[in-house]
Protein backbone atom coordinates (compact mmCIF):
# COMPACT_ATOMS: atom_id res chain seq x y z
CA UNK A 1 0.00 0.00 0.00
CA UNK A 2 1.31 3.44 -0.95
CA UNK A 3 1.77 5.64 2.16
CA UNK A 4 -0.40 8.72 2.50
CA UNK A 5 1.72 11.88 2.50
CA UNK A 6 1.22 14.36 5.33
CA UNK A 7 2.81 17.79 5.65
CA UNK A 8 3.30 18.25 9.41
CA UNK A 9 4.01 21.91 10.10
CA UNK A 10 5.32 23.38 13.35
CA UNK A 11 3.99 26.90 13.84
CA UNK A 12 5.70 29.78 15.67
CA UNK A 13 9.37 29.34 14.71
CA UNK A 14 11.37 32.32 16.08
CA UNK A 15 8.73 33.24 18.66
CA UNK A 16 11.30 32.25 21.29
CA UNK A 17 14.62 30.37 21.42
CA UNK A 18 13.05 27.41 23.26
CA UNK A 19 10.29 27.00 20.68
CA UNK A 20 12.75 27.33 17.82
CA UNK A 21 15.27 24.86 19.21
CA UNK A 22 12.54 22.30 19.74
CA UNK A 23 11.36 22.71 16.16
CA UNK A 24 14.91 22.44 14.82
CA UNK A 25 15.53 19.20 16.74
CA UNK A 26 12.36 17.65 15.32
CA UNK A 27 13.15 18.82 11.79
CA UNK A 28 16.62 17.29 12.04
CA UNK A 29 15.08 13.96 13.08
CA UNK A 30 12.51 13.98 10.28
CA UNK A 31 9.59 14.32 12.69
CA UNK A 32 8.34 17.48 10.97
CA UNK A 33 8.19 18.40 7.28
CA UNK A 34 7.49 22.15 7.52
CA UNK A 35 7.70 25.13 9.83
CA UNK A 36 6.39 28.68 9.64
CA UNK A 37 8.32 31.69 10.90
CA UNK A 38 7.29 34.75 12.92
CA UNK A 39 9.59 37.20 11.20
CA UNK A 40 8.79 40.19 13.45
CA UNK A 41 10.52 38.43 16.33
CA UNK A 42 13.83 39.92 17.48
CA UNK A 43 15.14 36.33 17.52
CA UNK A 44 14.54 35.77 13.78
CA UNK A 45 17.83 37.20 12.41
CA UNK A 46 19.91 34.85 14.57
CA UNK A 47 17.63 31.85 14.04
CA UNK A 48 17.54 32.07 10.24
CA UNK A 49 20.95 30.44 9.70
CA UNK A 50 20.20 27.07 11.38
CA UNK A 51 16.83 26.93 9.62
CA UNK A 52 18.55 27.44 6.27
CA UNK A 53 20.21 24.03 6.75
CA UNK A 54 16.74 22.41 6.70
CA UNK A 55 15.71 23.85 3.33
CA UNK A 56 16.23 20.63 1.37
CA UNK A 57 14.06 18.51 3.64
CA UNK A 58 11.30 20.84 4.83
CA UNK A 59 9.04 23.63 3.64
CA UNK A 60 9.76 26.96 5.33
CA UNK A 61 7.01 29.54 5.34
CA UNK A 62 5.76 32.78 6.84
CA UNK A 63 3.55 32.67 9.93
CA UNK A 64 1.72 35.95 9.33
CA UNK A 65 1.16 37.70 12.64
CA UNK A 66 -1.44 40.26 13.71
CA UNK A 67 -1.96 39.21 17.35
CA UNK A 68 1.38 38.48 19.09
CA UNK A 69 3.15 41.62 20.31
CA UNK A 70 6.94 41.46 19.99
CA UNK A 71 7.21 45.20 20.83
CA UNK A 72 9.95 45.56 18.25
CA UNK A 73 9.40 47.95 15.38
CA UNK A 74 6.22 48.87 13.48
CA UNK A 75 3.48 46.33 14.00
CA UNK A 76 -0.25 46.07 13.42
CA UNK A 77 -1.06 44.13 16.60
CA UNK A 78 -4.53 43.70 18.12
CA UNK A 79 -6.28 40.90 20.05
CA UNK A 80 -7.77 38.06 18.02
CA UNK A 81 -11.28 39.28 18.89
CA UNK A 82 -10.53 42.55 17.07
CA UNK A 83 -9.68 40.78 13.83
CA UNK A 84 -12.55 38.29 14.12
CA UNK A 85 -15.15 41.02 14.56
CA UNK A 86 -13.85 43.70 12.21
CA UNK A 87 -13.08 41.26 9.40
CA UNK A 88 -16.67 40.00 9.48
CA UNK A 89 -17.93 43.61 9.48
CA UNK A 90 -15.53 44.45 6.60
CA UNK A 91 -14.10 47.39 8.60
CA UNK A 92 -10.36 46.75 8.15
CA UNK A 93 -7.82 48.81 6.21
CA UNK A 94 -6.69 46.96 3.11
CA UNK A 95 -3.58 49.12 2.78
CA UNK A 96 -2.46 48.62 6.38
CA UNK A 97 -2.93 44.85 6.13
CA UNK A 98 -1.12 44.61 2.79
CA UNK A 99 1.78 46.69 4.09
CA UNK A 100 2.08 44.53 7.21
CA UNK A 101 2.20 41.43 5.03
CA UNK A 102 4.84 42.96 2.79
CA UNK A 103 7.00 43.91 5.78
CA UNK A 104 6.82 40.39 7.20
CA UNK A 105 7.52 38.79 3.81
CA UNK A 106 10.49 41.10 3.33
CA UNK A 107 11.89 40.22 6.78
CA UNK A 108 11.68 36.56 5.77
CA UNK A 109 13.54 37.20 2.53
CA UNK A 110 16.10 39.49 4.16
CA UNK A 111 17.34 36.81 6.53
CA UNK A 112 16.66 33.57 4.64
CA UNK A 113 17.67 34.89 1.24
CA UNK A 114 14.50 33.88 -0.58
CA UNK A 115 10.72 34.04 -0.50
CA UNK A 116 8.62 31.71 1.70
CA UNK A 117 7.47 28.32 0.42
CA UNK A 118 4.04 28.97 1.91
CA UNK A 119 2.06 31.39 4.06
CA UNK A 120 -0.17 30.62 7.01
CA UNK A 121 -1.30 32.79 9.91
CA UNK A 122 -0.88 33.05 13.67
CA UNK A 123 -4.36 32.16 14.97
CA UNK A 124 -5.36 31.77 11.29
CA UNK A 125 -5.72 35.53 10.70
CA UNK A 126 -4.47 35.22 7.11
CA UNK A 127 -7.70 33.50 6.10
CA UNK A 128 -10.15 36.04 7.54
CA UNK A 129 -12.22 38.22 5.18
CA UNK A 130 -10.38 41.34 4.00
CA UNK A 131 -7.09 39.96 5.38
CA UNK A 132 -7.15 37.33 2.63
CA UNK A 133 -7.59 40.04 -0.03
CA UNK A 134 -4.53 41.87 1.30
CA UNK A 135 -2.68 38.54 1.26
CA UNK A 136 -3.50 37.90 -2.39
CA UNK A 137 -2.34 41.41 -3.30
CA UNK A 138 0.92 41.04 -1.33
CA UNK A 139 1.67 37.77 -3.11
CA UNK A 140 1.04 39.38 -6.49
CA UNK A 141 3.49 42.16 -5.59
CA UNK A 142 6.32 39.97 -4.30
CA UNK A 143 6.06 36.82 -6.44
CA UNK A 144 6.73 37.89 -10.00
CA UNK A 145 7.04 34.37 -11.48
CA UNK A 146 4.59 31.50 -11.73
CA UNK A 147 6.15 29.82 -8.67
CA UNK A 148 3.71 31.05 -6.00
CA UNK A 149 3.59 30.04 -2.33
CA UNK A 150 0.97 27.57 -1.21
CA UNK A 151 -1.49 28.69 1.45
CA UNK A 152 -2.94 27.00 4.51
CA UNK A 153 -6.71 26.66 4.18
CA UNK A 154 -8.20 26.44 7.70
CA UNK A 155 -11.73 26.24 6.26
CA UNK A 156 -10.82 22.74 5.09
CA UNK A 157 -10.57 21.57 8.70
CA UNK A 158 -11.24 17.84 8.60
CA UNK A 159 -11.24 17.01 12.32
CA UNK A 160 -12.55 19.14 15.22
CA UNK A 161 -9.87 18.05 17.68
CA UNK A 162 -11.24 18.23 21.22
CA UNK A 163 -13.64 21.15 20.61
CA UNK A 164 -16.51 21.18 18.13
CA UNK A 165 -17.26 24.80 19.11
CA UNK A 166 -13.71 25.98 18.39
CA UNK A 167 -13.79 24.11 15.09
CA UNK A 168 -17.12 25.68 14.12
CA UNK A 169 -15.83 29.20 14.90
CA UNK A 170 -12.68 28.59 12.84
CA UNK A 171 -14.60 27.28 9.84
CA UNK A 172 -17.01 30.22 9.95
CA UNK A 173 -14.26 32.85 10.37
CA UNK A 174 -12.35 31.43 7.40
CA UNK A 175 -15.32 30.39 5.25
CA UNK A 176 -14.61 30.56 1.53
CA UNK A 177 -10.86 31.06 1.89
CA UNK A 178 -9.74 28.01 -0.11
CA UNK A 179 -12.07 28.82 -3.00
CA UNK A 180 -10.91 32.46 -3.07
CA UNK A 181 -7.25 31.41 -3.00
CA UNK A 182 -7.71 28.96 -5.85
CA UNK A 183 -9.58 31.59 -7.88
CA UNK A 184 -6.41 33.68 -7.51
CA UNK A 185 -4.32 30.81 -8.87
CA UNK A 186 -2.92 29.74 -5.49
CA UNK A 187 -2.60 26.20 -4.16
CA UNK A 188 -4.12 25.07 -0.86
CA UNK A 189 -4.16 21.92 1.23
CA UNK A 190 -7.12 19.59 0.60
CA UNK A 191 -7.48 18.74 4.31
CA UNK A 192 -6.39 20.31 7.58
CA UNK A 193 -6.04 19.20 11.20
CA UNK A 194 -4.19 19.96 14.43
CA UNK A 195 -6.83 22.12 16.13
CA UNK A 196 -7.28 21.49 19.86
CA UNK A 197 -7.33 23.32 23.18
CA UNK A 198 -3.51 23.47 23.42
CA UNK A 199 -3.65 22.26 27.02
CA UNK A 200 -1.72 19.27 28.43
CA UNK A 201 -4.91 17.55 29.61
CA UNK A 202 -6.32 17.54 26.07
CA UNK A 203 -4.54 14.28 25.23
CA UNK A 204 -2.34 15.29 22.31
CA UNK A 205 -1.05 11.76 21.67
CA UNK A 206 -4.58 10.37 21.38
CA UNK A 207 -5.69 13.22 19.15
CA UNK A 208 -2.62 12.77 16.96
CA UNK A 209 -3.53 9.12 16.49
CA UNK A 210 -7.03 10.15 15.37
CA UNK A 211 -5.66 12.78 13.00
CA UNK A 212 -3.23 10.32 11.44
CA UNK A 213 -6.01 7.80 10.85
CA UNK A 214 -8.28 10.44 9.29
CA UNK A 215 -5.65 12.15 7.13
CA UNK A 216 -6.07 11.75 3.35
CA UNK A 217 -3.11 11.81 0.99
CA UNK A 218 -1.74 15.34 0.73
CA UNK A 219 -3.17 16.54 4.03
CA UNK A 220 -1.69 19.33 6.13
CA UNK A 221 -1.48 19.36 9.93
CA UNK A 222 -0.28 22.08 12.27
CA UNK A 223 1.47 21.50 15.59
CA UNK A 224 3.11 23.70 18.24
CA UNK A 225 6.14 21.94 19.76
CA UNK A 226 8.88 23.56 21.79
CA UNK A 227 11.49 22.72 24.39
CA UNK A 228 10.28 22.90 28.01
CA UNK A 229 10.45 26.53 29.13
CA UNK A 230 9.26 28.67 32.01
CA UNK A 231 7.92 31.43 29.80
CA UNK A 232 5.22 33.66 31.28
CA UNK A 233 4.64 35.26 27.88
CA UNK A 234 3.66 31.92 26.35
CA UNK A 235 0.40 30.54 27.80
CA UNK A 236 0.69 27.27 25.87
CA UNK A 237 4.28 26.45 26.94
CA UNK A 238 3.24 23.27 28.85
CA UNK A 239 1.40 21.95 25.78
CA UNK A 240 4.42 22.74 23.60
CA UNK A 241 6.69 20.63 25.79
CA UNK A 242 4.24 17.74 25.67
CA UNK A 243 3.96 17.96 21.88
CA UNK A 244 7.74 18.05 21.59
CA UNK A 245 8.14 14.89 23.65
CA UNK A 246 5.46 13.01 21.75
CA UNK A 247 6.62 14.00 18.26
CA UNK A 248 10.14 12.92 19.14
CA UNK A 249 9.02 9.58 20.58
CA UNK A 250 9.02 6.08 19.19
CA UNK A 251 5.27 6.00 19.84
CA UNK A 252 4.74 8.74 17.27
CA UNK A 253 6.91 6.98 14.70
CA UNK A 254 4.91 3.78 15.24
CA UNK A 255 1.60 5.65 15.01
CA UNK A 256 2.62 7.04 11.61
CA UNK A 257 3.64 3.60 10.42
CA UNK A 258 0.45 1.96 11.64
CA UNK A 259 -1.68 4.64 9.99
CA UNK A 260 0.23 4.33 6.72
CA UNK A 261 1.31 7.98 6.85
CA UNK A 262 4.64 9.37 5.65
CA UNK A 263 5.73 12.90 6.49
CA UNK A 264 6.76 14.94 3.49
CA UNK A 265 6.84 18.38 1.91
CA UNK A 266 3.68 19.77 0.38
CA UNK A 267 2.76 18.61 -3.10
CA UNK A 268 -0.23 20.09 -4.96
Amino acid sequence: MTPRRLTLCADDYAQSPAISQGILHLLQRGRLSATSVMTQSPHWPALAAPLREMEQQADIGLHFNLTHDFADGPQLIKPLSHWLLLSQLRCLSHTALRDSLLRQIDLFSQHLGRLPDFIDGHQHVHAFPQVRDALFDAIALRWTTNSKPYLRAPDRLGHPGDSKLKAAVLRQACRGFAAAAEQNGLRCNPWFAGLYALQPQAGFATLMQQWLQACPDGGLMMCHPGLPADDASDPIAPARALEYRHLGSQAFAEACQQAGVQLGRFQA
